[in-house]
């Protein structure tokens, strides 16, 4: 059998390089900010259901469990511990087979436990019992068996269930490493046992102009874990050392460092919460408007506004080309060398087999002193061989190797 000539394009792409930009600005949104949860809810459905449709059935029946919507609460935090008055109302959506061969499958029951066995680990202070309201409103669909086997072995290879793109790059800048790291240090299980105030909803933005950067922080403070004020500074004190130590492991440029800026003493305003999220007072949140599948924002990079968390890993292009794309990139950028950066774009066309995409676009920008002649065939071999191996990150969803936001 003849291996496929895939459409992979690689190219020499002109442009600034983010280091080089005179301003670079990125976000990151921690895991208890209310569109990160809205993410990782989905998220934990999708692959809760997958893993319960393999072990009943053999395979992944059809699924998206990509709109989720998390509508703020309401609280009356305090020094010493306040309450939540109104629950965080959380509505799962989307579509899932329910009924197999005349056969009731718990699309409810398993999406919803998937929901709160996510939130008690990623929002340590939340009461699931009585902070949240969960309800499920998954749409029903119905499969015979034996037509999505037959399909299977007509089509090893799934075909795209929609004309969409993804988009990768790499390597990620200073800046971009900072927010990341930051937030996964100061949400670490090693940092909560030394500072258990501080919340999951931290917020982490970083300026970069010219050579200085200024990161600013906002950190929900657990209330029940500070008694006073003197408490919470000192809390505020301990998350600004932990980040200038990620600071200064990834950068020599002067950074400047801020944390809950809104603070007013004066006027006794401090971000202090209940739960160590802002979803208990108000703040909504949506699947797809937080980071993209390498953890951030970033406006000077290509993004694919795709919402990868909670689409199903085994047809949906829209989860598997964005991360795709990040694999390519982080490959190509870490193994070839003389590259600077390097940008995928993987289009899809609906109906197609996913690892044929109508076209794979490898953008690179050469180091200085390298050409695109010693540098084309290497990135274009290691795109041809993610392609050839794309079931390689649907196996890598389902054992939580890979995140998607």
């Amino acid at each position: 059998m003849a291996e496929k000539v895939r459409n992979i394009v690689v190219e020499e792409m002109v442009r600034t390089p983010v280091e080089m930009q005179k301003v670079e600005l990125v976000e990151r949104k921690g895991i208890g900010h209310p569109d990160s949860i809205a993410d990782g809810i989905a998220e934990a459905v999708s692959r809760a259901l997958s893993r319960e449709y393999i072990k009943r059935y053999g395979i992944i029946l059809h699924h998206n469990t990509d709109q989720v919507e998390v509508v703020g609460g309401r609280a009356y935090p305090r020094f010493g511990g306040g309450e939540v008055i109104k629950p965080i109302y959380i509505l799962l959506s989307g579509r899932a087979v329910e009924m197999v061969d005349r056969e009731f499958f718990p699309v409810h029951e398993v999406a919803i436990k998937a929901a709160k066995d996510y939130l008690r680990k990623a929002v340590r202070h939340l009461d699931i019992e009585h902070h949240v309201v969960i309800d499920s409103r998954i749409g029903q669909g119905s499969v015979d068996l034996v037509g999505v086997f037959n399909k299977a072995r007509e089509n090893p290879i799934p075909l795209a269930n929609d004309t969409s793109f993804g988009v990768g790059y790499a390597p990620l800048s200073e800046t971009e490493k900072i927010v990341l790291e930051t937030e996964k240090l100061l949400n670490s299980d090693e940092f909560k046992k030394k500072w258990p105030a501080v919340g999951e909803d931290i917020k982490v933005m970083g300026l970069r102009k010219g050579d200085e950067i200024d990161l600013t922080i906002a950190a929900a403070i657990v209330d029940s874990e500070v008694d006073n004020p003197d408490d919470y500074m000192a809390v505020k004190e301990a998350i600004e050392e932990a980040a200038r130590e990620v600071v200064e492991s990834h950068t020599q440029r002067p950074t400047k460092i801020y944390v809950n800026t809104a603070d007013d003493p004066e006027n006794d305003i401090y971000y202090i919460t209940v739960t160590g999220t802002s979803a208990e007072a108000g703040d909504d949140g949506s699947v797809g408007r937080g980071n993209r599948v390498n953890g951030l924002i970033t406006p000077n990079r290509h993004m694919s506004m795709e919402a990868a968390a909670g689409k199903n890993p085994v047809s949906h292009v829209g989860k598997i080309y964005n991360l795709l794309s990040m694999l390519i990139a982080n490959d190509i950028a870490e193994q070839v060398e003389g590259v600077e950066e390097v940008y995928v774009r993987i289009l899809s066309q609906i109906g197609k087999p996913i690892d044929e995409p109508l076209v794979a676009s490898v953008q690179i920008i050469p180091k200085k002193g390298y050409s695109l002649d010693v540098i084309e065939r290497p990135a274009y071999e290691i795109a041809d061989a993610w392609l050839a191996d794309i079931n390689k990150v649907q196996k890598m969803i389902l054992e939580d190797r890979l995140n998607v936001f």
